[in-house]
């Protein structure tokens, strides 16, 4: 049985958004690839540890904590049956025997007490309905001194500002953070003390780091890419005549971007740590 606490999300992500995701997930990875040295770094990952990926999508992240894990395991859970289906395909693919992947709300999955030493996630703890109660639930996960580890937004000199920019000019857009799902909730530091300092959490600290993330090869590519893929969503009720112009615009003003064959933004980010006793 599947617990889920975010009835929105399950939708999202097990019908036509997850099976986008699913479909371009080489792609997607690609994109966040640049920060896994953050959240690896931060994670501190031992040879025998037990790992917890929370938001784990197509198990990319999970597979590296499983080979850095490699005498331990690590446990992927999501929520999206067309992402994970993908998941323990590579994972079987590439011969990664200590590996599991669970379908779940992290919020309410009935994870196993005092089980884990560290918990990651690469930008999937926004999309909780209730942060403190999701990371309680996780903090009871974790074995005594257990670690969490989790990257998100910051909001800051952030060019991917250009995109929302671009988008305005031609078609009706919601404040970046309302668009990407929860996100704003973890742009502010205070906040994220708040709500792991409730969920029982010590030792929090936040650090900024920022990283190239690639989109796609040329500037029409990549336009075609964030509009037809990762802001799907939010373009699919858009009139024809303005969601041609709003791909011109965002094409042209990713142009000033490309470099060696590609176009990389500089994205914002919190690496995130915390303990328990």
């Amino acid at each position: 049985m599947t617990f889920v606490a975010n009835v929105r999300q399950e939708e999202a992500w097990n019908g036509e958004e997850g099976r986008t995701w699913a479909d371009h997930y080489q792609r997607l990875d690609r994109m966040a690839a640049p920060a896994n040295e953050h959240l690896f770094a931060a994670a501190g990952i031992g040879e025998r540890d037990r790992v917890l990926d929370i938001g784990c999508g197509t198990g990319d992240t999970t597979r590296i904590a499983a080979r850095q894990a490699a005498r331990g395991h690590a446990v992927g859970i999501d929520l999206s049956t067309p992402m994970l289906e993908i998941a323990r395909r590579l994972s079987a693919e590439q011969a990664i025997g200590n590996i599991t992947f669970e379908r779940g709300d992290a919020q309410v999955h009935p994870l196993r007490d005092a089980h884990f030493e560290v918990a990651i996630s690469r930008a999937g703890v926004m999309f909780f309905d209730d942060p403190v109660a999701a990371f309680a639930n996780i903090r009871r996960s974790l074995r005594p001194k257990g670690r969490l580890a989790f990257l998100c937004h910051r909001a800051g000199d952030d060019q991917t500002d250009v995109i929302f920019d671009s988008l305005a000019q031609h078609l009706p857009t919601p404040d970046p953070q309302e668009l990407l799902g929860g996100v704003a909730d973890f742009t502010d530091p205070a906040h994220i003390r708040d709500v792991l300092n409730g969920a029982g959490f010590t030792a929090i600290a936040t650090s900024p780091v920022e990283y190239l993330t690639e989109l796609g090869n040329d500037a029409a590519h990549a336009a075609d890419f964030l509009l037809d893929v990762q802001l799907a969503g939010f373009v699919s009720g858009a009139e024809e005549t303005a969601m041609a112009r709003a791909r011109s615009a965002l094409a042209e003003a990713l142009r000033r971007h490309e470099r060696d064959s590609a176009v990389r933004l500089v994205a914002s980010a919190w690496i995130v740590t915390a303990q328990i006793e």
